[in-house]
C-alpha cells in the first residue's frame, strides 16, 4: 500500500486570534490562544485522514513541545522513523490569525531542524511510496545537504512532491538547482509561484516552472477561494473552488497538499485529486487552528453538494 514519507518539520504552533496585528511596539488582546501541533504535521494529518498511511522522517525533541508533537502524530496514526532527540525541544511557531482570516507566522527552529545521513539511512522506501519535501528543509544547514543527497540517490520511480513555502530560496541556489529536475509534483500557492519565478501572471509562472522541472511533472498552484490550477506539459486547467465563509487560512494550503497527494496515491486522475483538495481546503478555512483538514467523508459530502 502506498505511504507518504514526509521529510519536513513538525513544530508546535502557539495559535492566537486577534482582530488585527498591532503596530510595531503596540499591544492587542487575543480572543483565543492555544498550543497545537503544526508545520509538517498539518500535511501529514490531512493525508492520514484521507486514507494515506504516513511516516514522519524528521526529528522531534525532548520537552513539552516534543511531547505535544508526538502525541498529535500518534493520535493520527502517523509513524515516526526516529526516536526523540536529545538536547533540544521541538520548535515553536507563533501563529497570529486576524479577523480577515490572514495569518502571520514567527518561527523558532528546534530539534526538527537537524537530520543526518545516518538518520535517513534507516528509512526503508518501498515501491508506491510518495516523498514529500518542504522548502523549509532547504533552509536548514544541518539538514539540507544530507536530505538532498538521500533524495537524489533514490529510484527515479518514487514520486517526489515539493512545496516551496514562503521562505524558499532562489532557484539559482545549488540546492534548488539540484532538486528542481527531480520534482514530480509541484504544490504551492499563487504568491509563492509568482515570487519564485519573478512573474506577474499564473500562466507565466506555470510556463517558467515547467521549464525548470522534469517534462512529466505535475504542477498544482493554489489560488485561494478561486480553487487551483493544474498543469502538465503545457496543458493548464483551472479547478474551481468552493464558496465558504473563511475564518482562518492557517493550514489551508497544507490541507490541500495532503488531500491532493492522498488522492493521487489512491489512483485518482490529477483533476479529481485537485477537486478533492479544493474541497478539503474550503472546509479547513471555516475552522480555527492549523491542522483543520477534514476526513474523506466530509470531503465526499461537500463534493456531493457541489
Amino acid at each position: 500500500m502506498p505511504r507518504l514519507l514526509h521529510t519536513g518539520q513538525v513544530i508546535v504552533d502557539l495559535v492566537m486570534a486577534v482582530e488585527r496585528l498591532p503596530a510595531s511596539g503596540g499591544d492587542v488582546l487575543a480572543q483565543s490562544a492555544g498550543f497545537e501541533a503544526g508545520g509538517g504535521f498539518n500535511v501529514m494529518a490531512a493525508a492520514a485522514r484521507n486514507g494515506l498511511p504516513v511516516v514522519y522522517l524528521g526529528r522531534h525533541g525532548q520537552g513539552r513541545f516534543g511531547d505535544l508533537a508526538r502525541a498529535a502524530m500518534q493520535g493520527e496514526g502517523i509513524q515516526m522513523s526516529l526516536e526523540p532527540g536529545r538536547g533540544a525541544d521541538t520548535g515553536l511557531c507563533v501563529a497570529l490569525t486576524e479577523a480577515s482570516a490572514e495569518r502571520t507566522f514567527i518561527s523558532h527552529i528546534g530539534a526538527e531542524g537537524e537530520l543526518s545521513a545516518e538518520d535517513l539511512a534507516r528509512v526503508r522506501v518501498e515501491a508506491g511510496d510518495y516523498l514529500y519535501v518542504s522548502g523549509y528543509s532547504l533552509l536548514q544547514e544541518c539538514k539540507a545537504r544530507a536530505l538532498l543527497d538521500w533524495l537524489l540517490a533514490l529510484p527515479r520511480s518514487i514520486p517526489l512532491m515539493f512545496d516551496p513555502g514562503p521562505l524558499a530560496g532562489s532557484v539559482d541556489s545549488p540546492l534548488m538547482a539540484a532538486l528542481l529536475p527531480r520534482i514530480d509534483i509541484w504544490s504551492s500557492n499563487r504568491a509563492e509561484a509568482l515570487q519564485l519565478t519573478g512573474t506577474s501572471q499564473i500562466a507565466q509562472a506555470l510556463a517558467q516552472l515547467e521549464s525548470w522541472l522534469s517534462p512529466a511533472a505535475l504542477l498544482v498552484l493554489r489560488d485561494g477561494p478561486r480553487g487551483c490550477w493544474v498543469s502538465r506539459q503545457g496543458q493548464a486547467v483551472q479547478v474551481p473552488g468552493f464558496k465558504v465563509e473563511a475564518v482562518d487560512s492557517n493550514g489551508a494550503g497544507d490541507a490541500h497538499a495532503g488531500v491532493l497527494v492522498a488522492g493521487l496515491a489512491a489512483g485518482l486522475e490529477p483533476l479529481m485529486a485537485a477537486r478533492r483538495a479544493n474541497a478539503a481546503a474550503a472546509i479547513a478555512v471555516t475552522r480555527r487552528g492549523p491542522a483543520t483538514a477534514p476526513g474523506s467523508a466530509e470531503v465526499d459530502a461537500l463534493l456531493a453538494r457541489g
